[in-house]
């Protein structure tokens, strides 16, 4: 029997809109793509969580099908709280005030931004391959810049990397603020949490590639525990793209902690 075909909304979020799919029925999940990838990075894993939960696939603020709202000279528009903020609202638009969110890559880091800003909203949180933004940003070494070295390439200022990339500009430009965020106003926001001792309310999985920066070093679990309360994960063996590299393993742990 063929799955029935996502029904696609473009919702407005004050300033933009935001491109969402979806599909299923039962308890919301949504689910958040990294860069520089769009809601398809969830291909081999939305329809199979749809036989369970409703699952909405959306494009992040500034990619793919979503809008591209202008930035601001401090990048708050671009920064995870304002992505999470959008986010809050198409899941409301769509007529979910609580739900579970997955996020991956860049996606994760506007998921636990979000579990941090609104705790009322999100019931359970996934996050895919990354440590909190402050403690990435505290760990950077040699080998980190080599391994991570389009971080520091976005984040050089506008109109360097914009300059040197081909594709659609304004798309492009939204990837650098996206970066440049999260030198800034995204480490702002992480060291004020930090220092009132705000953590994650929502129960927390945390996964992560064997072959990845995230391992290194200090057990990512550890590191998680500073920030929630509530923390359960291991290591895919697989590198970064854990929904494409691994998307059988990915939806074994997602499904069995979602339907917990």
């Amino acid at each position: 029997m063929t799955a029935p075909a996502p029904r696609t909304y473009d919702v407005p979020v004050g300033d933009t809109t935001i491109h969402a799919e979806v599909t299923g029925a039962g308890r919301p999940v949504l689910l958040l793509h990294g860069w520089p990838q769009t809601h398809t990075t969830w291909r081999h894993v939305a329809p199979v969580l749809a036989a369970d939960f409703t699952v909405v696939a959306t494009d992040l603020t500034g990619y793919g099908a979503s809008g591209k709202p202008p930035s601001t000279p401090d990048h708050a528009r671009h920064s995870k709280r304002a992505f999470a903020q959008d986010q809050v609202k198409v899941m409301a638009s769509l007529g979910f005030e609580r739900f579970a969110v997955v996020g991956h890559d860049r996606g994760a880091r506007t998921a636990y931004r979000m579990a941090l800003d609104h705790p009322g909203a999100v019931t359970k949180l996934a996050v895919l391959d990354i440590l909190p933004t402050l403690e990435a940003l505290r760990r950077i070494d040699a080998d980190v810049a080599r391994a991570a070295w389009w971080w520091f390439f976005l984040s050089a200022p506008h109109p360097i990397p914009e300059g040197m990339l081909d594709g659609d500009p304004d798309t492009v430009h939204a990837w650098c603020e996206d970066y440049r965020a999260m030198f800034t106003i995204d480490r702002e926001h992480d060291e004020a949490d930090a220092a009132a001792g705000r953590r994650i309310a929502a129960p927390l999985l945390v996964l992560w590639g064997t072959r990845t920066m995230v391992g290194r070093g200090e057990d990512p679990l550890a590191v998680w525990r500073r920030w929630a309360h509530d923390v359960q994960g291991h290591a895919l063996d697989c590198g970064h793209d854990l929904p494409g590299e691994a998307p059988e393993q990915t939806l074994q742990a997602l499904q069995a902690f979602l339907s917990a």
